[in-house]
């Protein structure tokens, strides 16, 4: 492994087969009801048989190589429950970690880091003042700000929260499951902990309304995944039943969103390339798992393994 001064990152001298792929060498996490089985009238069809869904997969597989060429460094102040499976889908995707929170230093982080991920999992005083210095540090040095919400409207601490970072610092892209999103933008007390109360199509105008104050996008985990942003709308309904049952996926979908949002200018694309992903490597690891431990493993090797002809054989993506 190789270093970038402290944050390990993959060796860039693995051997990568034809397509890209390389060879296979309880507390509030982020709870999404992520699952591919068609379960809403809204899921696409595999919009890759098109011309426009083939355009949609070459993009898709850009960034991909975009992350894997540069590495980008993902700063991210997140909750204890998921550090670790962040970090190492981060890794195993192609981007470079690092997990930061002391009030010293984050402002020095943040500018340094290519993007940054900012999750209310765990919530403290002392981190809130960490999020918002590095959130300031990162809107001075323009690099992309991703927020995850997650319990907002459980409790007014964790709403608080989440406005008081979107009005200081607003992020180019807010991800978080349905009712979190509309608790933000409705003021709504309808969730169940982490886990959301609605399907995706549920907060659509809460999200516009969202993306309307942030400037920026709004993407909404479900069945099928809503990722707007005031002008376009898209949905990805890639995902597996299995998803829901490990704890922190919905954190990752954040943490991929912002290495994506370092190598894509635009935050609706790489929220949605980001999301497509995320499906795409769980259904791949889905086809294999024989539970939620197996599952999080293949999740990690199907990210690291993925290459053009899985994002092509699979993307479902729709645009509206």
């Amino acid at each position: 492994m190789k270093r970038k001064g402290d944050i390990m990152t993959r060796s860039q001298t693995l051997p990568r087969p034809k397509g890209g792929a390389l060879n296979r060498s309880p507390a509030f996490q982020g709870g999404d009801e992520k699952r591919g089985s068609g379960l809403t009238p809204n899921k696409p069809r595999n919009s890759c048989r098109g011309v426009e869904g083939l355009t949609d997969a070459r993009e898709i597989w850009k960034d991909v190589e975009a992350i894997r060429a540069r590495s980008p460094l993902v700063h991210n102040i997140t909750n204890y429950v998921v550090m670790n499976l962040t970090a190492n889908a981060l890794l195993a995707l192609g981007a470079s970690p690092i997990m930061a929170h002391a009030i010293d230093e984050v402002e020095d982080m943040a500018g340094i880091a290519d993007a940054l991920v900012l999750n209310i999992g765990t919530l403290s005083r002392p981190w809130v003042e960490a999020m918002e210095k590095a959130a300031a540090a990162a809107a001075r040095k323009g690099i992309p700000i991703v927020l995850d919400p997650v319990g907002a409207g459980a409790t007014g601490f964790r709403t608080e929260t989440a406005l008081r970072l979107i009005a200081q610092s607003p992020p180019s892209i807010v991800r978080g499951n349905a009712s979190e999103i509309r608790a933000l933008a409705l003021s709504e007390k309808e969730t169940k902990g982490v886990d959301s109360r609605h399907a995706a199509d549920d907060a659509l105008d809460a999200a516009l309304a969202l993306a309307g104050r942030t400037g920026g996008a709004v993407s909404v985990s479900g069945p099928v995944d809503i990722i707007l942003d005031g002008q376009k709308l898209i949905r990805v309904s890639n995902g597996h039943p299995l998803m829901p049952r490990v704890t922190g996926l919905g954190c990752v979908a954040s943490a991929l969103t912002g290495a994506f949002a370092a190598v894509n200018r635009s935050p609706l694309e790489a929220a949605a390339h980001a999301m497509a992903v995320m499906g795409i490597a769980g259904e791949m690891a889905g086809a294999e798992a024989r539970g939620p431990a197996s599952f999080e493993t293949l999740f990690l090797d199907a990210l690291y393994n993925l290459d053009d002809k899985d994002i092509g054989r699979l993307l479902k993506l729709e645009r509206a």
